[in-house]
Protein backbone atom coordinates (compact mmCIF):
# COMPACT_ATOMS: atom_id res chain seq x y z
CA UNK A 1 0.00 0.00 0.00
CA UNK A 2 1.43 3.32 -1.00
CA UNK A 3 1.46 6.16 1.69
CA UNK A 4 0.47 8.90 -0.32
CA UNK A 5 -3.24 8.72 -1.64
CA UNK A 6 -3.53 12.00 -3.31
CA UNK A 7 -6.97 12.54 -1.46
CA UNK A 8 -5.79 15.92 1.19
CA UNK A 9 -4.30 17.94 -2.16
CA UNK A 10 -7.95 19.73 -1.94
CA UNK A 11 -6.99 20.34 1.72
CA UNK A 12 -9.26 18.41 3.56
CA UNK A 13 -8.25 15.32 5.21
CA UNK A 14 -9.98 12.19 6.33
CA UNK A 15 -11.38 12.07 9.93
CA UNK A 16 -12.68 8.99 11.98
CA UNK A 17 -15.68 7.67 10.59
CA UNK A 18 -14.92 8.53 7.06
CA UNK A 19 -15.68 11.94 6.63
CA UNK A 20 -13.05 14.94 5.39
CA UNK A 21 -12.88 17.95 7.32
CA UNK A 22 -10.45 20.88 6.51
CA UNK A 23 -6.63 21.14 7.21
CA UNK A 24 -6.78 24.18 8.62
CA UNK A 25 -10.21 23.35 10.88
CA UNK A 26 -10.08 23.25 14.65
CA UNK A 27 -10.22 19.65 14.67
CA UNK A 28 -7.35 19.08 12.72
CA UNK A 29 -4.82 21.97 13.93
CA UNK A 30 -5.65 20.44 17.61
CA UNK A 31 -4.88 16.98 16.69
CA UNK A 32 -1.59 18.50 14.57
CA UNK A 33 -0.43 20.23 17.51
CA UNK A 34 -0.61 17.18 19.51
CA UNK A 35 1.08 15.18 17.26
CA UNK A 36 3.72 18.28 16.90
CA UNK A 37 4.20 17.58 21.32
CA UNK A 38 4.74 14.00 20.37
CA UNK A 39 7.25 14.33 17.97
CA UNK A 40 9.38 16.36 20.47
CA UNK A 41 9.14 13.57 23.12
CA UNK A 42 10.19 11.34 20.79
CA UNK A 43 13.11 13.84 20.25
CA UNK A 44 13.67 14.25 23.83
CA UNK A 45 13.70 10.19 24.45
CA UNK A 46 16.24 10.19 21.82
CA UNK A 47 17.95 12.80 23.73
CA UNK A 48 17.92 10.18 27.14
CA UNK A 49 19.61 6.92 27.68
CA UNK A 50 17.55 3.80 26.88
CA UNK A 51 17.71 3.17 30.62
CA UNK A 52 17.03 6.69 32.06
CA UNK A 53 14.29 6.51 34.66
CA UNK A 54 12.09 8.92 32.47
CA UNK A 55 12.05 6.53 29.54
CA UNK A 56 9.21 4.53 30.35
CA UNK A 57 6.87 7.09 31.50
CA UNK A 58 7.59 8.94 28.39
CA UNK A 59 6.89 6.09 26.44
CA UNK A 60 3.24 5.88 28.22
CA UNK A 61 2.33 9.39 27.41
CA UNK A 62 3.44 9.28 24.03
CA UNK A 63 1.03 6.25 23.41
CA UNK A 64 -1.87 8.31 25.48
CA UNK A 65 -1.07 11.13 23.29
CA UNK A 66 -1.71 8.65 20.03
CA UNK A 67 -5.18 7.42 21.82
CA UNK A 68 -6.51 11.16 22.55
CA UNK A 69 -5.49 12.28 18.72
CA UNK A 70 -7.54 9.43 17.26
CA UNK A 71 -10.92 9.72 19.94
CA UNK A 72 -10.37 13.89 18.96
CA UNK A 73 -10.67 12.80 15.42
CA UNK A 74 -14.05 11.04 15.94
CA UNK A 75 -16.55 13.97 15.45
CA UNK A 76 -19.71 13.26 18.00
CA UNK A 77 -21.82 12.69 14.91
CA UNK A 78 -20.16 10.06 13.77
CA UNK A 79 -21.81 6.96 14.00
CA UNK A 80 -18.70 4.52 14.31
CA UNK A 81 -17.23 3.84 17.63
CA UNK A 82 -13.70 4.18 18.49
CA UNK A 83 -11.82 1.14 19.58
CA UNK A 84 -9.03 2.61 21.07
CA UNK A 85 -8.13 2.89 24.47
CA UNK A 86 -9.27 6.40 26.89
CA UNK A 87 -6.31 7.07 29.31
CA UNK A 88 -8.63 8.04 32.14
CA UNK A 89 -5.92 8.27 34.46
CA UNK A 90 -4.13 10.74 32.51
CA UNK A 91 -4.16 13.63 35.06
CA UNK A 92 -3.57 11.47 38.50
CA UNK A 93 -0.76 9.69 36.40
CA UNK A 94 1.21 13.12 35.72
CA UNK A 95 0.32 14.50 39.52
CA UNK A 96 1.53 11.13 41.31
CA UNK A 97 4.65 11.70 38.78
CA UNK A 98 5.22 15.35 39.59
CA UNK A 99 4.51 14.59 43.49
CA UNK A 100 7.59 12.13 43.10
CA UNK A 101 9.43 14.88 41.21
CA UNK A 102 8.52 17.50 43.52
CA UNK A 103 9.87 15.55 46.73
CA UNK A 104 13.22 14.77 45.20
CA UNK A 105 13.85 18.68 44.01
CA UNK A 106 16.38 20.55 46.52
CA UNK A 107 14.24 23.81 46.34
CA UNK A 108 10.12 24.20 45.91
CA UNK A 109 8.73 25.75 42.75
CA UNK A 110 7.84 29.53 43.58
CA UNK A 111 9.05 31.36 40.11
CA UNK A 112 8.19 31.85 36.28
CA UNK A 113 11.94 30.37 35.09
CA UNK A 114 13.80 31.22 31.92
CA UNK A 115 13.06 28.09 29.32
CA UNK A 116 16.94 26.51 29.02
CA UNK A 117 19.55 25.15 31.33
CA UNK A 118 20.46 22.78 29.69
CA UNK A 119 19.75 20.46 26.52
CA UNK A 120 17.09 18.33 27.82
CA UNK A 121 15.84 20.88 30.31
CA UNK A 122 14.80 23.04 26.94
CA UNK A 123 13.20 20.56 25.15
CA UNK A 124 11.14 19.88 28.31
CA UNK A 125 10.18 23.90 28.37
CA UNK A 126 10.01 23.04 24.46
CA UNK A 127 7.10 19.93 25.25
CA UNK A 128 5.79 22.37 27.75
CA UNK A 129 4.89 25.27 25.39
CA UNK A 130 3.63 22.99 22.89
CA UNK A 131 1.42 20.92 24.79
CA UNK A 132 0.52 24.57 25.82
CA UNK A 133 -0.12 25.70 22.52
CA UNK A 134 -2.43 21.75 21.99
CA UNK A 135 -4.30 23.22 25.24
CA UNK A 136 -5.30 26.52 22.98
CA UNK A 137 -6.36 24.54 20.38
CA UNK A 138 -8.29 21.70 22.27
CA UNK A 139 -10.87 24.79 23.55
CA UNK A 140 -11.18 25.50 19.64
CA UNK A 141 -12.32 21.84 19.33
CA UNK A 142 -14.41 22.09 22.29
CA UNK A 143 -16.17 25.24 20.71
CA UNK A 144 -17.10 23.51 17.48
CA UNK A 145 -17.89 20.31 18.27
CA UNK A 146 -17.88 20.15 22.38
CA UNK A 147 -19.02 16.44 22.40
CA UNK A 148 -16.34 14.92 21.24
CA UNK A 149 -13.77 16.46 23.65
CA UNK A 150 -14.26 13.88 26.93
CA UNK A 151 -13.06 15.92 30.23
CA UNK A 152 -10.50 13.54 30.79
CA UNK A 153 -9.06 14.88 27.83
CA UNK A 154 -8.63 18.70 28.82
CA UNK A 155 -7.59 17.73 32.46
CA UNK A 156 -4.73 15.26 31.05
CA UNK A 157 -3.41 18.06 28.83
CA UNK A 158 -3.59 20.71 31.17
CA UNK A 159 -1.33 18.94 33.57
CA UNK A 160 0.89 17.60 31.34
CA UNK A 161 2.38 21.10 30.52
CA UNK A 162 2.86 21.37 34.44
CA UNK A 163 4.52 17.98 34.49
CA UNK A 164 7.04 19.36 31.83
CA UNK A 165 8.13 22.17 33.81
CA UNK A 166 8.56 20.03 36.72
CA UNK A 167 10.87 17.71 34.45
CA UNK A 168 13.05 20.44 33.44
CA UNK A 169 13.18 21.56 36.79
CA UNK A 170 13.88 18.30 38.12
CA UNK A 171 17.09 17.93 35.03
CA UNK A 172 18.20 20.86 35.70
CA UNK A 173 18.68 19.63 39.65
CA UNK A 174 19.73 16.76 39.04
CA UNK A 175 23.08 17.82 36.81
CA UNK A 176 23.38 21.36 39.69
CA UNK A 177 22.54 23.65 36.59
CA UNK A 178 21.35 27.12 38.52
CA UNK A 179 17.61 28.26 37.73
CA UNK A 180 17.43 31.59 35.95
CA UNK A 181 14.77 32.93 38.06
CA UNK A 182 11.94 35.55 36.25
CA UNK A 183 9.19 36.46 38.48
CA UNK A 184 7.87 35.00 41.83
CA UNK A 185 4.48 32.82 41.03
CA UNK A 186 1.40 35.85 41.49
CA UNK A 187 -0.49 33.66 44.18
CA UNK A 188 3.21 33.27 46.20
CA UNK A 189 3.65 37.42 45.52
CA UNK A 190 0.12 37.84 46.88
CA UNK A 191 0.89 35.43 49.92
CA UNK A 192 4.35 37.22 50.44
CA UNK A 193 2.45 41.18 50.36
CA UNK A 194 0.04 39.84 53.16
CA UNK A 195 2.57 38.27 55.11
Amino acid sequence: MKIYTRKGDNGTTGVFGGKREPKNGPRIECIGTLDEVNSTIGLLRAKLEPDHAWQGNLHRIQKDLMDMMSHLARPSNSKKENPNPRPLDGADFCEQWIDKLEEALSSPSDYFLLPGGNEVSALCHVCRTQIRRGERALFGLVDSDPECVEDYVPAYINRLSDLFFTLARAEMDKHGVAEEKWNLFLYKRKRKAKG
